[in-house]
């Protein structure tokens, strides 16, 4: 793993590093998209919607990068970079035999249905595989998240089974679909010796 997160571009897109130069876009987009995005997330604390939970964020993020255990991307459109409209993130990096990740996503509610965050994981997926060599992405959902169960479907994601209260989102716990993506083509050699 290179030192420094690369951005990554698409032909709409920025994904950006997580990095504390980004903490008030980050905290800007959150509270944008307060309404939207509670179903899906944990019960925020007090501190969620300030400056200093974010700077927090991000300098959490930066580090995790650093050591391995994650990559985390803020989405900006390419003609408005200093605007975040969603967040990308692989976390749970997990090496030896296991060579997988989990990822978790998210957009802004004015940019729903125009194929943003498709483009924005076919990018980031890539990078999972190609440049940190990850086997497997596992990414779950809320059974009653229809976009989210159409997104993976339509990224090749295999639905694997479902696990019952798995997270305590939103004030309660949730179910959720588990599913799998693959790298086709690993080369597991390395990882023999």
């Amino acid at each position: 793993m290179s030192l420094t997160q690369p951005t990554l571009d698409t032909a709409r897109l920025k994904l950006l590093p997580a990095h504390p130069d980004l903490t008030a876009a980050a905290l800007d987009y959150h509270s944008r998209n307060r309404a939207h995005l509670e179903p899906w997330n944990p019960t925020p604390g007090p501190q969620f919607y300030t400056e200093a939970y974010w700077a927090m964020q991000m300098r959490q993020a930066a580090r995790a990068w650093a050591e391995g255990h994650s990559a985390r991307f803020l989405l900006a459109m390419q003609d408005e970079p200093e605007r975040i409209i969603g967040t990308v993130g692989f976390s749970n990096i997990v090496r030896g035999v296991f060579q997988a990740c989990h990822l978790g996503y998210g957009i802004d509610h004015a940019c729903e249905g125009q194929g943003l965050m498709r483009e924005a994981l076919q990018a980031a997926i890539r990078f999972a595989f190609d440049e940190l060599k990850l086997h497997r992405i596992q990414a779950n959902y809320q059974p009653s998240n229809a976009r989210s169960a159409a997104l993976l479907q339509r990224l090749g994601f295999v639905v694997e089974g479902q696990a019952k209260n798995y997270l305590f989102l939103n004030g309660a716990w949730r179910d959720h679909v588990l599913t799998s993506l693959t790298h086709p083509h690993f080369d597991n050699r390395p990882l023999l010796g």
